[in-house]
Formats: structure tokens, C-alpha cells, sequence
């Protein structure tokens, strides 16, 4: 049983991480259809952009996105969309340097 329970535990620690699956909207359509980020390569087309990874930190891979092509309007890791108050985090980031709550404010 021990034997067992080893080759499992070692298995689990010799399997690769899961990828997980990115989607984003950004607000205009990016002048690339691809853009390489800093821990992921995205392919975007007119419906958004789509990409996947190891690292499992969504509102800062959405960042790294705004910094690239601006706005974003919607973003989901793994089919789960942020909320409004990471997104706004999210948009912080962008070229342009406005979100919308910014905007309204001002």
C-alpha cells in the first residue's frame, strides 16, 4: 500500500501544471493579431483575444494585456470573468490611462 501511495505522490509532483485558458475584449481591436506578453502569447481577432498559461494570475496577466492594447472591456481565466473592481484595477494599466469610474470622476 505504501508503494502505492508513493508512486502517486510522485506522479502528482511530475505532472505538468494545468494551463489555464484566457479571454479578453479589448475596447478597440489591437493592431496585431498577435501580441506576446510577459507570460503569455495571445491571438486576437474581432471577436477578442484568446491565449493560455501556466501562471494563474489573472488580473495581472489582463495588466500586462491593457498595457499592450489598451482598454479592456472583458476579461475571464478559465470561463470565470473578473469583476467590475479587478477589471477597473485591470484597465489602471492601460495605454490610454483611463477607465471608465476614472473617466466619470474627473
Amino acid at each position: 500500500m505504501n508503494r502505492v501511495a508513493a508512486f502517486i505522490v510522485a506522479a502528482t509532483l511530475a505532472a505538468p501544471a494545468l494551463a489555464g485558458t484566457y479571454s479578453a475584449k479589448p475596447a478597440a481591436a489591437p493592431a496585431s493579431a498577435k501580441i506576446i506578453g510577459k507570460d503569455i502569447s495571445w491571438n486576437c481577432s474581432a471577436d477578442g483575444c484568446r491565449g493560455s498559461t501556466e501562471a494563474s494570475r489573472p488580473v495581472i496577466i489582463c495588466e500586462d494585456l491593457a498595457k499592450r492594447a489598451g482598454r479592456i472591456e472583458s476579461f475571464s481565466a478559465d470561463g470565470k470573468a473578473l469583476t467590475a473592481e479587478q477589471l477597473a484595477k485591470c484597465n489602471s494599466a492601460a495605454k490610454d490611462g483611463v477607465t471608465p469610474a476614472l473617466a466619470k470622476a474627473n
